[in-house]
């Protein structure tokens, strides 16, 4: 039987550390001096995976890490055709190395047109993973809330970047759940077409704002927009928000985690992979824990669904309902929640449930208070 492979991109994001866990020497160089030598490294490969296998019918999988050297800053700076030039050759290492399926990692997956130009240059199929990203993030805002004590059905939740493609479907999946979502983003039009679709889900009351500070409305939050800095501080969340950051570069600022005990942050969830896989390098995860986009590759090597499935800057709601039965099937799951590259432990939620009542029994409870959505 002919074996079903794939290959992954990856790419520094933080320069120094992640260039040390390949090349200890290189990471000890400046940040500015890793930034400029990225654009004239070759693709790199990594490492090989093994040991992953379907649980619904026991297929195993073969698969590679191989990384682009560009940086973030350079993904940024660079003209989106050099980058896709820099891709493109990564891309065709895997091909190379006999992989039938391609996906792009982190700021491979977004430059540009999302995928489209760099699947066109491709001889295989290529995804962003941005599908089961959608699907994982819910996911792990639905867990995380029942462990938080924090009942769906009452809660106010709030999609921060909900005109992009992954805020919009977001706030579909969640649409019905939820007795009022809050849906804020730049652009006034847009706004109003995905508050449509979500009163149309279920979800009656909804408030479109371009404001952060309706923020403290939000029991429940996911954030997912393209800015290139933090927007969400400590002063934006009411005591025990949980706070879901998919943005890279993060949405949320370092400093809530350190001033906010109170408030719950995870960065989507970790995905478990089924098998007693070997990623045969350490990218900062636990044993079998992959991220979202990872594991949308993974799941359609293993479904032998060799075929582009998720690209551009549009997701639909159903690629994203079709990807988690699909990684459902084969074994993919939830596998626990990360904050600012460390896993989050049952202790920490403990810890930030008793910092909660502890803050809703002073005056916080009254500065921070719901928000009446028609008074805004």
């Amino acid at each position: 039987m002919q074996q079903d492979t794939f290959a992954f991109i990856i790419h520094p994001i933080d320069p120094k550390r992640d260039v040390s866990r390949k090349y200890p020497t290189l990471g000890k160089l400046p940040t500015w001096l890793i930034d400029f030598l990225s654009l004239f490294f070759p693709p790199i490969y990594i490492s090989e995976i093994t040991g992953i296998q379907s649980q619904a019918n026991g297929r195993s999988l073969q698969g590679w890490f191989i990384a682009c050297p560009l940086t973030p800053k350079r993904m940024m700076e660079l003209p989106p055709s050099v980058v896709y030039r820099k891709v493109i050759q990564t891309g065709r290492m895997a091909e190379r190395l006999g992989a039938k399926m391609l996906g792009l990692g982190a700021f491979t997956s977004v430059v540009g047109d999302g995928g489209v130009t760099i699947a066109k240059q491709l001889n295989i199929p290529v995804t962003t993973g941005d599908s089961y990203t959608v699907a994982t993030a819910v996911h792990a805002v639905q867990k995380a809330a029942h462990l938080m004590g924090t009942p769906l059905d009452k809660a106010s939740v709030a999609i921060v970047g909900a005109t992009g493609a992954i805020g919009s479907v977001c706030a579909e999946m969640l649409a019905g759940q939820t007795p009022h979502m809050l849906l804020i983003g730049r652009q006034q039009t847009k706004l109003e077409q995905v508050a449509d679709k979500v009163r149309a889900a279920g979800t009656q009351q909804v408030t479109i704002s371009d404001d952060i500070n309706h923020l403290a409305q939000a029991h429940l939050i996911i954030t997912v927009t393209s800015a290139v800095d933090a927007i969400i501080e400590p002063h934006h969340l009411r005591p025990g928000a949980i706070v879901c950051d998919v943005a890279r570069p993060r949405d949320v600022s370092r400093q809530v985690a350190e001033q906010r005990p109170d408030v719950l942050v995870i960065e989507g969830g970790m995905v478990k992979v089924p098998g007693a896989v070997n990623f045969g390098f350490n990218f900062g995860f636990p044993p079998q824990m992959a991220y979202a986009c990872m594991a949308e590759t993974m799941a359609l090597a293993l479904e032998q669904r060799y075929e582009s499935f998720t690209l551009g800057k549009d997701i639909k709601l159903s690629q994203v309902m079709t990807i988690d039965k699909i990684a459902g099937r084969h074994g993919f799951t939830l596998g626990g929640f990360r904050s600012f590259e460390k896993a989050v432990t049952e202790e920490e939620i403990a810890r930030v449930k008793a910092y909660r009542h502890a803050t809703n029994n002073n005056t916080l409870r009254d500065t921070l208070a719901f928000v009446d959505p028609v008074r805004l």
